[in-house]
Formats: C-alpha cells, structure tokens, sequence
C-alpha cells in the first residue's frame, strides 16, 4: 500500500512536470533577403569600388591624412570601440555560464550549547577521545570546496552564449558603419572647403573686374558721357560683390572647424589643394550588383547579426519551459580543533541532483517568450528595411552622380559664353554701343554662373564620396 502511494505520487508529479513544460504556440518571421539583379539598365558585373581602400579611391594626400588622423583620434569612433569591448566582455561571460562554478573556501566560528538542552546533555556525556571531552565554547573550523553544476541539456545557456556572439559581431559592423560615414563625412567637408576656395576666388576676381569697370565709369562721367547714376549704379554692385565674401569666409571657418572635429584636434588650418577643384577628374564608377550590398554594406551586416541574436533569443526563452537538471556537491573537512581537522574522521561531503520544470510561474515564461518572439520579427523587419534602404541609397547616388555631371558639363558651356559676353559688354560700352544696364547685367550673370559650376562641382565630388559610402566601402 505504501509503494502504491509513493507511485501515485511519482506519477502525479510526471504529470505535473510534462504539463508545465509544455510550450506555448508562438510565431516567428522568416527575413526576405531577395534584391533586384542590377541597380541600373546598364548590365554591370561584379567589380565594386566598396571594394577599394579609401586611400586608393580619395588620391589627394592631404585627405587621406585628414582620414588617417580622424580614425585614430575621433572621440566618437574611440567610444564606440569601448562598445565593442564591453559586448566582447558579455560574450565572455556567457561561456562560462554552462561550465561548472567551483567555490573554494575557509570558514571559522564558534558556539556554545546551553547545557540543560538535548544537544548540551549529548555532549557532555560524549568525549572525543579517551580523557577529552567537548569544550565548553566550541570553535568550529571548515575548509573545503563546493561545485554546482547547470548541465545544458536542451542548449539553453549555449545559445544564449551564441546570441551574445553575435551582438558582438553586431557592435563590430556597428564600428565599421561609422569608419564608413566617418570618412565620408571628412571627404564631403574637404571638397566642400575648396569649393568655397573657389567661391571666395570667383568673388574676388569678380571685384577686380567691378573696379576696373567702376574707374572706367568715373572717367566717362567726368567726360559727361554717363550720368551720376550709372557710376552709383557700378559701385552698388562693386559693393554687393565684395559684401558676399564674408558668409563665404564665415563658412570656411566653420567647415574647417568641423573637419578639425572630426579629427578629434583644436582647430588648426586645413591644407588643400584648391587650384585645382574644378580639374579634378571622376572615373568610371564600378557599382557592382545589388547582393553585394549585403556582404559590404556593415549596417545590412549589423542587422543580420541582430536577427541572428533574436533567433537565439527564442530559443532561450523556449528552453526556460524545460526542466533544468543541476547537480550539486561539496568536500571538505570540519572539526573543532585545528589538530583534528585533516582526520579522516573529520571529511565530509554532499552530492545532490535536482530536476525542476516551471510549474506555477508560467505567465511569466510566456510574457518572456512572446517579448522574444516580437523581438525577432521586430529584427527581421529590420534587417530587410536596410537592405531596402540600402538599395534605394545606391540609386539615389548613382543618379546624382549621373545628373550633375551632365549639368556639370552644360554649366562649363554657359561660363564660358558669359566670360567672353563681359568683355563684349565692356568694349560696347566703352564705344557707346551698349549701355551700363546690359554690362551690369552680363557682369552679375557670369558672376553667379561661375558660382553655380563651383556648386555643381562639388554635388557631383558629394555624389562620387557617397556612392563610395553607399555601396559599403571605407570600412575595409
């Protein structure tokens, strides 16, 4: 009859345990990584310029010593590499969370057992040893080690050690996607500062040629063969011409101010080779096919390693429903006496196994387990919007680099019509065949003309850094 009942007991409990092991339904996304063959309708093989080194594809010296220097100094960049550290140090911590934990220690104390109790009666009636009874104040020394022991069974703490992996690996691409914009944030503000070199030049020039034409005013007036009018109305214009250099100055202090930022330094001159801006040649662009984006681009990288990660998590989540089998023991040696405690009489040990699966508490397990589950579908949704956005980065560039080349090359035809309209202006002026208005009016067009080549200039360098940025290059 007593086994009868140990057995019912035995079987309630499996019961019980199978019950509360059982998992929960749940969902989860499977990511969609397809992408298009081609980025345009010209058919391209698979030479990528993401593939080159930033020192390669920006071949002007003085940049990539700007670069050097920013990716060795930037606060930003060193912070984030503590980033990495502090995951590498998780990751290393999660592998030592399914092998044994073994405590060794060294303990003391002492009591005294009041005497009229059971415990006080037994040791005064017991001795040790012949002639040696119990002391009155009994010290107690200890020393000995304790393992326990988590056994992995259903690969609970492996994969959570995996799925710190992998945001490791994620904080890594997350490194590299900032080396990427870090470069061509420091490339960008290198051409725009010679743009505005140029800017500042085409101004300068520009009053040059305002003087010359305000003196030859003057003379015609004093000659009386203008009015006062047109001599305000030359100087007016010198004025305007000559006021617009200031926000030109003001933003190059500002963009080497930032480029020294970058660089993590206090601000110091920034050496260019300005001349020779509007010369500078782009070569044919290799943008390669869309599903190397997801080998180079680090931010499709770090989402895939984030997906990977709550993957992992599901799968944690789902194992906190099974029973978790730990074994504990412990040896050492006890005794009351320094003498006695290496005596074989004063060993002990303790070996114990448990099983536990979660009974009561599963509210909790499933919150934890759905939280999981959104998590992935969250990191999936993730992962394609950045392929998605990755794609659509790679058509934006190639067409702003397309576009303003072209607008580049039909700017430079309109410049040099307006140069050669000023000096037609001048000389029909100064014969009387013109007027002021048709010379000031030619003078300001060419001015903003060359103005305008100088911003398309430096669009299309933007478009060619981005491209660079866009299609994954810059961390390698």
């Amino acid at each position: 009859m007593k086994n009868k009942s140990i057995l019912t007991i035995l079987s309630f409990a499996c019961i019980l345990s199978l019950w509360g092991c059982a998992t929960p339904k749940y969902a989860m996304r499977t990511e969609n990584t397809a992408v298009p063959d081609r980025f345009t309708e010209i058919p391209q093989d698979t030479t990528t310029v993401a593939n080159l080194n930033w020192r390669t594809y920006f071949a002007d010296n003085n940049l990539t010593a700007l670069i050097d220097t920013a990716l060795r100094n930037n606060q930003e960049l060193n912070i984030m590499l503590q980033e990495i550290e502090i995951s590498n140090n998780e990751a290393y911590a999660r592998s030592g969370a399914y092998l044994p934990f073994l405590n060794v220690g060294i303990g003391g104390g002492a009591d005294k057992t009041a005497r009229f109790t059971r415990a006080g009666a037994v040791e005064d009636q017991l001795n040790v040893a012949p002639n040696t009874t119990f002391p009155t104040i009994l010290p107690d020394l200890t020393i000995g080690a304790t393992i326990s022991w988590e056994i992995d069974v259903w690969g609970k703490l492996k994969n959570a050690e995996k799925s710190a992996i992998s945001r490791y690996l994620a904080s890594i691409e997350g490194k590299n996607f900032m080396v990427t914009h870090l470069v061509s944030e420091i490339a960008e503000a290198y051409y725009e500062l010679m743009a505005l070199d140029n800017m500042l030049d085409n101004i300068e020039k520009n009053v040059d040629i305002q003087q010359n034409a305000l003196r030859v005013v003057k003379q015609q007036k004093d000659n009386a063969k203008v009015s006062q009018l047109a001599v305000n109305r030359f100087e007016a214009q010198l004025l305007n011409t000559q006021n617009r250099q200031y926000a030109i100055k003001q933003k190059i202090v500002e963009t080497e101010n930032k480029i020294n930022f970058l660089t993590g330094r206090f601000p110091k001159p920034i050496p260019r080779s300005s001349a020779t801006f509007l010369t500078l040649k782009l070569d044919s662009l290799q943008s390669g096919v869309p599903s190397q984006l997801l080998r180079n681009r680090p931010d499709i990288r770090r989402a895939e390693y984030a997906l990977a990660a709550s993957k992992l998590d599901v799968e944690v989540a789902k194992a906190n429903f099974y029973p978790t089998l730990g074994i504990r023991a412990g040896v050492g040696f006890q005794a009351f006496n320094p003498a006695f405690l290496f005596n074989p009489e004063s060993l002990l040990y303790n070996l114990a196994g448990d099983l536990i699966a979660p009974l009561i508490n599963r509210n909790g397990l499933e919150a934890a387990l759905n939280s999981a589950t959104s998590q992935q579908i969250q990191s999936a949704y993730a992962y394609e919007q950045s392929i998605l956005n990755g794609y659509v980065d790679v058509l934006n560039q190639l067409a702003k680099l397309d576009n303003f080349s072209k607008s580049y090359d039909m700017k430079n035809k309109e410049v040099d019509i307006l140069v050669q309209s000023v000096t037609i202006a001048g000389n029909l002026f100064n014969s009387a065949k013109a007027d002021y208005a048709e010379v000031l009016l030619t003078q300001r067009e060419a001015l903003e003309a060359r103005m305008d080549i100088v911003e398309i200039k430096a669009k299309q360098l933007s478009a060619k850094v981005n491209v660079y940025r866009a299609l994954g290059g810059g961390w390698k």
